[in-house]
């Protein structure tokens, strides 16, 4: 019996480290495992505060460039607000409304269902306002890119001068964190640029990691919920455990022995 309490134990904690495990593996690719992300890790949770700070600051300095595509507004209830904010929020927002009776393309006002509006009509449009340059749709930037939040915050505090007898290209930036050190797009963010809601300090740190904790959500809104079923698994499993032991206990308690 002893031998067969510690089998089933010892497949209860390889049941629960395979859990753990897996979803480590899958958030270290999104969230920048073991850089002080306090969402990072398989039981990581994101600050409902400094996600609605970083949706302003999606809105107010990065919109106008990148869409979020894969982001519904309805998906915004994840970040703390509520269903009446959603909709004014994407009531602010024209989308496409399909054709008038002359066949030319309407817009309407946005819905919760609808995806984020995309600032440009097309890849051309983009590409000739950014100097050639494609903005990159921000809905998987973090999962996209290895050691993802870290990297969109480096990105977003890394710009600065050219050391002295490096050449920009033109219409080009000096960044340290980006690959080649020469960037399309100009520093997005500026100290005092906004106001947060919450009357915290929109410094260029502060507002790069909020921006990024929203974005690092927004690349899995659905990463807590999987999370919490992984805890109810792995407390299942405990269950089940300790009921087999003590049915086992009691079959073998009135059986004979030899």
């Amino acid at each position: 019996m002893r031998g067969f309490r510690l089998q089933a134990a010892g497949l209860l904690v390889a049941a629960m480290a395979a859990t753990a495990g897996a979803a480590q593996a899958q958030d270290t690719a999104r969230a920048g495992e073991g850089q002080g992300w306090g969402f990072s890790g398989a039981f990581g949770t994101f600050d409902r505060a400094s996600l609605q700070r970083g949706f302003q600051v999606y809105q107010q300095a990065c919109a106008s460039c990148h869409g979020m595509q894969f982001l519904r507004y309805g998906d915004l209830t994840g970040i703390g607000l509520t269903p009446l904010q959603t909709a004014a929020i994407a009531a602010t927002a024209q989308v496409p409304g399909g054709y008038d009776s002359a066949g030319l393309p309407v817009t309407r006002p946005g819905i919760p269902s609808d995806p984020f509006h995309n600032p440009w009509p097309n890849a051309q449009a983009a590409r000739a306002a950014s100097y050639g340059a494609y903005p990159p749709d921000l809905s998987l930037i973090v999962a996209q890119r290895p050691d993802g939040p870290t990297y969109v915050d480096r990105l977003l505090t890394g710009y600065g001068s050219a050391p002295p007898g490096v050449a920009l290209f033109p219409n080009r930036s000096w960044n340290a964190a980006f690959p080649g050190n020469q960037i399309a797009m100009a520093a997005p963010l500026r100290a005092g640029q906004m106001a947060f809601l919450d009357g915290t300090k929109a410094t260029v740190p502060q507002m790069s990691r909020d921006v990024t904790t929203f974005l690092a959500w927004a690349s899995d809104p659905a990463v807590e919920d999987r999370r919490q079923d992984g805890v109810r698994v792995i407390l299942f499993l405990a269950f089940l455990l300790f009921l087999t032991t003590l049915l086992r206990r009691r079959i073998w308690g009135v059986l004979p022995r030899a």
